[in-house]
């Protein structure tokens, strides 16, 4: 059992392993693809805007929100699936879905 001699903040314990250069350097990397992951997300939703010659300005009207809460959306880096549909909806998309490999195979849902 431990007692409280033996406890360790976890604040201090991840201290402790971030001083280590490799972990230190994985944990950055992580950070910096997450990042990048992020970025890809907001211009992906941006380029769905553009490729159905659509302003954010549009968008807004369509949807009943400010151009701010549109933009506000395009940068989010989460969002309820009716809020994704409404907004590839407003773009002009037809028949959105999402695509997800499992075991190899593509299976397709519809959102």
């Amino acid at each position: 059992m431990m007692g409280k001699k033996d406890f360790v903040r976890g604040n201090d314990r991840v201290e402790r392993l971030l001083r280590q250069p490799d972990i230190a350097d994985a944990v950055a990397a992580l950070e910096t693809e997450a990042d990048d992951l992020d970025r890809v997300h907001a211009m992906s939703l941006a380029m769905v805007r553009e490729a159905g010659k659509r302003t954010q300005a549009e968008i807004a009207h369509e949807l009943g929100i400010s151009q701010g809460a549109v933009s506000q959306m395009e940068r989010r880096e989460d969002m309820l699936l009716s809020t994704l549909r409404s907004y590839i909806t407003a773009t002009g998309a037809e028949n959105p879905r999402i695509i997800v490999t499992v075991n190899g195979r593509d299976v397709e849902l519809a959102i």
